[in-house]
């Protein structure tokens, strides 16, 4: 009597129809991030890898100040401080922009800082002398990366790529607090329209969702990691 009182299951299963179409939304979101995430994380890697020691600390120092900040404190810095920057110094106004740019910006540069110590460590891991054979050979040092050392790498920083998209899609859920309307965001409007009642079965749905994507996303990652492990095997008993 006392859990029919306060918990609908009915009520449960009817806000995943409710919650679902919002999931293209954080997964836009997400997946952008990631894109650019990447490009810069891979600009970090080869900065922190380069031989200018100014551009080593610049990496560094990016690195290091991405991990210091919590996700929530970006998102709003970040909210607040390009507005803010873009009217004082190029008198633009971003106001009326859409706010998913704000979140879309926020991860990628979070993710930036992930994916440069990720990349960076999966290009070390290749033996040096891989890449000075395909010199050797005449291969241009672009070549010798293309070739040789990229598809390595890539294979190597596989699980470690799975586990940051699977922290970006979690820590995107934080863009509810700038009124960014996603999956999470629809959950804390259908709880506000129901006065906060029912509010348990709604994130417990929302739990649920989250915890299908993150398993597929981690089960991906793992056929992925032993479909190119297995190649790379073949190749080297060839």
């Amino acid at each position: 009597m006392f859990f029919e009182k306060y918990f609908d299951i009915d009520y449960l299963w009817g806000a995943f129809p409710q919650l679902l179409p919002y999931l293209k939304i954080t997964f836009a979101v997400a997946g952008l991030a990631v894109l650019f995430g990447t490009l810069l994380g891979l600009l970090l890697a080869f900065m922190k890898m380069g031989k200018s020691k100014m551009l080593q600390i610049v990496a560094h120092g990016y690195t290091t100040v991405m991990r210091c900040t919590p996700s929530i404190v970006l998102l709003f810095l970040v909210y607040y401080g390009v507005p803010f920057l873009s009217e004082a110094l190029f008198h633009i106004h971003l106001q009326d922009i859409y706010t998913g740019v704000f979140v879309v910006i926020t991860f990628s540069l979070q993710f930036a800082a992930m994916m440069s110590e990720v990349i960076r460590s999966a290009i070390l891991a290749i033996d040096k002398g891989q890449f000075e054979a395909a010199v050797s050979v005449g291969l241009t040092p672009w070549q010798a990366y293309r070739r040789i050392i990229f598809p390595q790498a890539f294979v190597v920083a596989l699980p470690n790529f799975g586990n940051g998209l699977i922290a970006i899609l979690q820590e995107g859920a934080l863009a509810y607090t700038i009124g960014f309307i996603d999956i999470v965001g629809k959950a804390n409007l259908i709880i506000s329209s129901n006065f906060n009642s029912h509010a348990l079965e709604i994130y417990i749905a929302l739990a649920v969702i989250y915890w299908v994507i993150s398993i597929v996303i981690e089960k991906v990652f793992d056929l992925l990691e032993k479909a190119f492990s297995k190649g790379s095997r073949s190749i080297k008993a060839s």
